[in-house]
């Protein structure tokens, strides 16, 4: 396996860990090693939804050959040793030991240069996920793994995108989980497993730290539309909790604002697929990747989900996403919606129904853009005509039924729309490439319609 660059490796390894049972209920703290390991580990806490640190270590080099390390200094005054390679140096313990101090001092240096001033998270009781862009040697991964054990940690996942077998497995003895999404072999370095492996800068590094808390995790437990969140000037993610239904029902959300955002999508999932959906979530990293906001939540609780009714309740559900689209104005951001199946038959309802409102104020709450994927615009036909939304219908060419379904839907739009067709897609766009292609198009369709909209 190869990785693009670190975002794309980050956010593999982040889905990786989200699926791991009880790891998001854990409290857990994720540790960045600097530097390149930063941006790989601000994935993972925006998908955990969970405080970000760094844990500094420092590799000791051997006097005459520094890029070959004889071990690992960190904090708290670990250290790890290879009395192998030590003996092979040839070294004497004068020239060692001149090493190791020259390492601790810029240890403590990194470590306050990095935090900017903020202190340690503390680690106490607490699962520490350490994470790195790879593993070579494994012994920086050891000390680390060591010093968030001294640190108070109760539980410690270790999490890189890619290490040489036999390394990934002796830190299984150090840490209580090993994650790792590629062991190759042979293995020669981190770098020839990524595309783009540019060092990663102090200041980069600095600049992920001072966001990398998500809201609802931090010390104080609140919530993202508490005290702050991504309607101050986005750069923020997180859970949160949308209520609807007269405030009766809580729906369970993950909320992404970059910063600079000019909109930000509403992803409404169908028959019965919840907000982690590996397909509507890959097509949400395209969008981010663009700058884009989005909101990706479940339309119905998981008590809901066990009567099916409750996916084809077209009109209850668009209800539902109009009172989130309702939360969501509090960011003043235009608004766009994605629906997948029976979501997009909801989106379409939902964006009729804006399309109709007068605010008290007077204005009108429309929706920017809509895009379906593979969904069922059929099941909204009395609210087709109603929709003012520019709305892109992407079906796959193989999907026969869904294909007609939405040419005799795309037949009663009166608004701007396109049908695009994929070709060699079946409903589900599980071909190779055929979800890339989604992705490209409802990220064109909706930056275009974003580039010349204004909140209103």
């Amino acid at each position: 396996m190869r990785f693009r660059d670190r975002t794309e490796a980050g956010r593999r390894l982040a889905r990786r860990l989200a699926g791991m049972p009880g790891l998001r209920e854990a409290r857990p703290v994720v540790l960045g090693m600097p530097r390149g390991g930063v941006p790989v580990a601000w994935e993972v806490a925006r998908e955990l939804a969970a405080p970000l640190d760094v844990i500094v270590v420092r590799k000791l080099g051997v006097p005459s050959h520094r890029e070959l390390g004889f071990g690992a200094i960190g904090e708290g005054g670990v250290r790890v040793i290879s009395p192998d390679i030590v003996n092979m140096s040839g070294a004497g313990e004068r020239s060692l030991a001149e090493v190791e101090r020259q390492e601790q001092d810029e240890l403590v240096r990194q470590a306050e240069r990095l935090r900017a001033g903020r202190p340690r998270i503390p680690l106490d009781g607490r699962t520490a996920v350490i994470v790195d862009d790879g593993v070579a040697t494994g012994a920086s991964a050891r000390a680390a793994c060591q010093v968030a054990r001294a640190q108070g940690a109760g539980r410690v996942v270790l999490a890189v995108p890619v290490a040489p077998p036999e390394a990934a497995e002796s830190l299984r003895a150090v840490a209580d989980e090993v994650v790792c999404l590629s062991l190759p072999t042979p293995f020669f370095a981190v770098g020839e497993w990524y595309a783009d492996f540019a060092q990663v800068s102090d200041e980069e590094v600095v600049e992920l730290l001072s966001r990398g808390t998500a809201p609802g995790t931090a010390e104080e437990g609140g919530t993202a539309d508490e005290g702050g969140g991504a309607g101050q000037g986005g750069g923020e993610s997180g859970p949160v909790e949308l209520p609807v239904d007269g405030g009766t029902v809580t729906l369970a959300g993950d909320l992404t604002v970059p910063l600079g955002a000019p909109g930000v999508v509403v992803f409404a999932h169908g028959s019965g697929s919840s907000r982690f959906s590996p397909r509507n979530r890959a097509v949400a990293d395209v969008l981010t990747d663009a700058g884009l906001g989005t909101l990706l939540f479940d339309l119905l609780t998981p008590d809901e989900e066990r009567d099916r009714s409750n996916v084809f309740a077209i009109e209850p559900l668009a209800r539902r996403l109009t009172e989130v689209t309702r939360w969501l104005r509090r960011l003043m951001l235009p608004i766009c919606y994605f629906g997948a199946s029976t979501g997009a038959a909801a989106a379409l309802w939902a964006a009729a129904d804006a399309a109709e409102t007068v605010e008290a104020d007077g204005t009108h709450p429309d929706i920017c853009a809509v895009v379906s994927r593979g969904g069922r615009p059929d099941l909204a036909l009395p609210r087709l005509t109603a929709v003012r939304a520019p709305t892109l219908l992407i079906v796959g060419g193989r999907d026969e039924t869904v294909l007609d379904l939405n040419q005799r839907a795309a037949e009663r739009l009166r608004c701007e729309h396109e049908l695009a067709v994929v070709p060699g897609a079946t409903h589900l766009f599980e071909e190779p490439g055929t979800l890339d292609v989604v992705a490209s198009l409802a990220r064109d369709w909706f930056t275009s319609h974003l580039a010349s909209a204004s909140v209103g």
